[in-house]
């Protein structure tokens, strides 16, 4: 049998651009030129901290999920 995984489209959570992807991990890799590209700020913050980072990814992770 043949697995198909179903392709999801989510926003960005800083604005309306989406990206696609069958898991949470390729989603994510499919955000990142848009986030690198049109939030640099975000990405280049000094003060985030690993936590700030493990707290996105939950947060995110729950979003993808429920979609």
């Amino acid at each position: 049998m043949v697995y198909f995984g179903i392709m999801k489209t989510l926003k960005c959570d800083l604005c309306e651009a989406t990206a696609e992807g069958e898991t949470f991990e390729a989603w994510m890799e499919a955000l990142f030129p848009h986030y690198r590209d049109a939030h640099a700020e975000v990405m280049a913050d000094s003060s985030k901290t690993k936590e700030d980072g493990e707290k996105w990814m939950a947060e995110n992770k729950v979003r993808f999920d429920a979609a």
